[in-house]
């Protein structure tokens, strides 16, 4: 079962975090960022052996406006077998308005969906876990992700992983939090995204900085894993 009080409280922290151009693929920030991602989830995909994702099915847990299925669209998804969940209303209408009508959408509460169990070849979660700050509501949330994956199949997770000081509504959730989250999973991870901060103020000199900067591990937050459920 949810808590309705933590799911406000989530909606809440969502509908602070959505500020400004901070977040749009505009800046140069931000698409050095997402294009880094998409090489990373290429590669992922090749390593899996996923060379045609029009046969794969793919639900994203807060799945917000929209682009991350467009992004996956992109690379190859069929529309019918994506689907999204999102709690935030406006951020829900949002992506109906841009997304093709075969992916189906569920607004609210994830954990309200009733969703066949061993349904879904990925369950794919973007900072998403770093904003709910009740370890049980996070468990909750991964136990029923880890229901909706078939065998063979696993959740796609990109979230980061170190607390940013400045917003108490966010939390890093370390590698060795996953795998508790998980603990029937066998996590492929990979550090990736220069840290937002660092990003915004490098590419404010030059977008190719991005790549310089991000050649140090240390300065990346966030981690791409695949958390593969066994057969």
């Amino acid at each position: 079962m949810s808590d309705p009080r933590e799911t406000e409280a989530v909606a809440q922290r969502y509908a602070r975090r959505a500020v400004g151009d901070r977040y749009s693929p505009l800046r140069p920030d931000v698409w050095q960022t997402l294009h880094e991602r998409q090489r990373a989830l290429i590669a992922l995909f090749a390593r899996l052996g996923w060379t045609d994702l029009s046969d794969k099915r793919l639900l994203e847990v807060g799945c917000g406006g929209g682009a991350n299925l467009l992004e996956l669209l992109r690379l190859g998804f069929a529309p019918q077998h994506l689907s999204g969940a999102e709690l935030l209303p406006e951020r829900f209408t949002q992506a109906q308005h841009v997304l093709p009508a075969a992916i189906a959408l569920h607004a609210g509460d994830a954990l309200q969906l009733e969703l066949p169990a061993a349904s879904q070849d990925a369950v794919f979660v973007s900072t998403v876990f770093s904003s709910l700050l009740d370890d049980a509501f996070q468990q909750r949330l991964a136990d029923a992700m880890w229901r909706w994956v078939r065998p063979g199949g696993g959740v796609l997770w990109y979230d980061f992983t170190v607390d940013n000081p400045r917003n108490a509504d966010v939390r890093g959730v370390p590698l060795a939090r996953v795998r508790e989250l998980f603990p029937h999973g066998q996590v492929q991870a990979r550090r990736i995204t220069l840290a937002p901060p660092i990003a915004r103020a490098v590419t404010r000199v030059h977008p190719a900085l991005y790549t310089l900067f991000n050649s140090v591990p240390l300065l990346r937050t966030h981690v791409l894993a695949w958390i593969a459920k066994p057969h």
